[in-house]
């Protein structure tokens, strides 16, 4: 049974292979087109070296901490260590894997246009398709690897194999906030430089040549959106299995059936590996016909999602049936994760897209000015978050209720992580629209700087309009799935807590006037225990500081995007006045300096809110300890599951209303609306590619880290 997850980990990174060769396979187009793709490329590969080398070496430091924990034998087990690097390490093989196909593909895709948009399509989605298909594969085979070596191989038990497998889950997470800040940084300083100088002050269009920051701008959708992307969304699906993992060994140990426990956890495996197989399928069925508007783009990668849904809600059902039939209602469960999953989509498309209400709004609101403008996607970013908490909160009590969670709470918070499990499953089409969407916004880019046809940025123009709806349902996704991974990881850490207790020799808890086996307390016996209610001021002041730490992060990352725009704005400037010729279009600015201004910026910038996620919980643990954490974990679930939400999709719109602004409404490109629409598109920049979805990192990264040094604050405050 086991077999079946790694061997679809490897058909997914096979066809991704394929889709890989079959992009390069394709013309780039003139030498003009040629140039500029391969400028891009070498930017995005400068910086993404430059950021691994800094990462390299704090994940050296922090993996030495690790093992020194393990001597004391504060975490499970001396692999601990091993796996957080190798986490780390396949989370940025994968950002990597998918910057490099994208460095290629928009060339490619831009050319295309030139002919068609169903082939421009077709070569964006299916590049897209690499990182989706890489992203999963790699997920899943290096979960299944560590579960092969941990237990089949060593033989340890499923509560060391499993709580060991977490520490995997942390390297991902933290190799993701490096990569989703760093990046989001670079892109966003780039972005607001160009956009500043370029269309408010020299009033030249969207990657015109003559802007120096208009590699940069490229290099950062690239670096950002795609490579920090990759990271993010890589760490969300493992975390998501990891999670279902640990909390399957907890749930069904009280049913001291050994095979019972072993069925659960390999269970998260199988349906990750069953939507793999799904999303190749749905991959298949995305085409558009060549007048397609913009609301048929959408339902062409609709349709493939869709269709990898249905498959998964049926094949599900006979693998939760075959495994645990007496627990049917978990398939419930997993329905329950996908509906969400696509709900969290629809909401998130009908406020981001100009095809709807919300947006639109925003556009007619820029004709009295920047100022009504800003206020209007304020407003419906905020209402924007009515619909995800609401579908995240009755998914959360049904998979509950349908995995028995009133009877056996235990087994309901396992039900809880299956349904993440399943709202990730068609990752591998769903991360591939999102994907896409850097692909076809370089493409036009690439089309501008050429000085291609009318028709072929036009095309372009509604694939990146596109893509800007399909990026926002994508941090929808990743978003939503971080509630429910979040607080299944809330039940995994007091899992570790019973682990270190045992280690440390505590082998019974006073529970009331009752003396409890450690290896035999309930949940609820160990909230009792560490006095984990409501009434604790503990527990009161470490939800109060978990509630501001995504604002804080959020501070810190919109500072950066500030003071690194702020140099390349000064630097576009400095070029337009001291180059002469560059406006006549009789000299070439000079693109690396914007390149390593941005470069310099993120590096220099992602360090201090990375740090903070990882020191925060230990800090919070050793003076507070598992109340303080359970609380931080709380506020920070909370507050930055709404954070989140709301500039994802305030920046979505304000983008979209840019766009649509530009498709020659309210006096299109170079009218006052337009540059309107250009400041709250400015605005939301750093909201929708920075801070925002750097939050459902934070939130899970902080789990995972309390999980690692559980053993440590346990130990701590037994001796205290």
């Amino acid at each position: 049974m086991f077999l079946l997850a790694p061997i679809s980990a490897l058909v997914a990174l096979l066809f991704a292979f394929l889709f890989y060769k079959n992009t390069m396979q394709k013309p780039e187009g003139t030498e003009r087109m040629i140039f500029i793709a391969q400028a891009v490329r070498k930017g995005a590969f400068v910086y993404l070296t430059q950021q691994y080398k800094i990462v390299a070496v704090f994940f050296v430091i922090t993996s030495l901490f690790i093992a020194f924990l393990s001597f004391g034998l504060h975490v499970q087990s001396a692999w601990t260590p091993f796996a957080f690097l190798t986490g780390g390490f396949f989370s940025g093989l994968a950002g990597f894997i998918g910057m490099k196909t994208a460095t290629n593909a928009s060339a490619r895709t831009a050319n295309a246009a030139r002919s068609s948009l169903n082939s421009a399509l077709q070569i964006a989605f299916r590049s897209g398709a690499v990182m989706g298909l890489t992203v999963v594969g790699l997920g899943l085979f290096d979960i299944s690897l560590w579960y092969f070596v941990l237990h089949k191989a060593l033989h340890y038990d499923l509560v060391v194999t499993t709580t060991t497998m977490l520490s995997f889950g942390m390297g991902a997470s933290l190799m993701a906030l490096f990569a989703r800040v760093g990046g989001g940084i670079f892109t966003k300083a780039a972005d607001v430089g160009a956009d500043l100088v370029g269309k408010l002050e020299e009033n030249i269009p969207e990657d015109d040549p003559r802007n120096a920051a208009v590699i940069a701008d490229n290099v950062g959708d690239n670096v950002g959106d795609v490579a920090g992307m990759g990271a993010d969304l890589y760490e969300s699906y493992t975390d998501a299995i990891l999670s279902a993992n640990a909390l399957g060994v907890a749930a069904f140990t009280l049913t001291h059936n050994p095979q019972l426990v072993e069925k659960a956890v390999i269970l998260p495996l199988l349906l990750a590996g069953l939507g793999i197989i799904t999303s190749i399928i749905g991959i298949f069925l995305v085409r558009a016909k060549e007048d397609a508007s913009q609301g048929m783009l959408i339902s062409a990668l609709n349709r493939g999602i869709n269709f990898s849904a249905i498959l998964i809600v049926i094949g599900s059902f006979f693998i939760v049936k075959w495994l645990l039939p007496g627990y049917i209602g978990i398939w419930g469960s997993l329905v329950v994760g996908l509906i969400v999953g696509i709900i969290i989509g629809k909401s998130t498309e009908y406020f981001t897209s100009s095809e709807y209400k919300p947006t639109k709004n925003i556009s007619i609101q820029s004709q009295s000015g920047a100022a009504t403008l800003i206020i209007s996607g304020l407003a419906e970013g905020m209402k924007s978050t009515a619909i995800p908490v609401i579908t995240v909160s009755v998914g959360i009590l049904l998979s509950f209720w349908l995995s028995q969670g009133f009877t056996h709470p235990i087994i309901g918070l396992y039900g809880i992580a299956i349904s993440a499990v399943g709202m990730l499953s068609t990752l591998g089409i769903t991360l591939s629209t999102d994907a896409y969407g850097p692909i076809a916004d370089n493409a036009g880019g690439n089309a501008e700087m050429s000085n291609l046809p009318e028709d072929v940025r036009r095309r372009t123009d509604a694939l990146d309009s596109l893509g800007n709806t399909t990026a926002a349902t994508g941090k929808g996704f990743a978003i939503g799935s971080a509630a429910l991974t979040a607080l299944a990881l809330l039940a995994a850490y007091i899992e570790a807590i019973r682990a270190s207790m045992i280690r440390a020799g505590q082998t019974m808890i006073q529970v009331g006037t009752n003396l409890v086996p450690t290896t035999h307390a309930t949940l609820h016996d160990f909230m009792i225990y560490f006095n984990v209610i409501i009434m604790n001021p503990t527990l009161i002041v470490g939800i109060f500081i978990g509630a501001a730490m995504p604002f804080l992060f959020s501070g810190l990352t919109m500072s950066a995007v500030g003071r690194a725009a702020g140099k390349m704005v000064d630097e576009v400037r400095r070029q337009f006045r001291e180059i002469k010729g560059i406006m006549d279009g009789k000299a070439q600015p000079d693109y690396a300096s914007c390149v390593d201004i941005a470069t310099k910026g993120a590096q220099h910038e992602m360090i201090l809110p990375s740090v903070l996620a990882v020191i925060v919980p230990i800090i919070i643990g050793l003076i507070l300890g598992v109340p303080g954490v359970m609380g931080l974990l709380i506020g920070s679930l909370s507050s930055g599951f709404v954070l989140a939400i709301f500039m994802a999709n305030a920046g979505g719109a304000w983008d979209n209303a840019k766009k649509f602004i530009e498709a020659d409404h309210y006096g299109g490109k170079g009218s006052e609306s337009h540059k309107a629409s250009v400041v709250g598109d400015t605005v939301g920049d750093p909201l929708k590619d920075t801070s925002g979805p750097s939050l459902n990192i934070l939130i899970k990264l902080m789990s995972m880290v309390s999980i690692v040094v559980a053993g440590l604050i346990t130990t701590y405050h037994l001796i205290k």
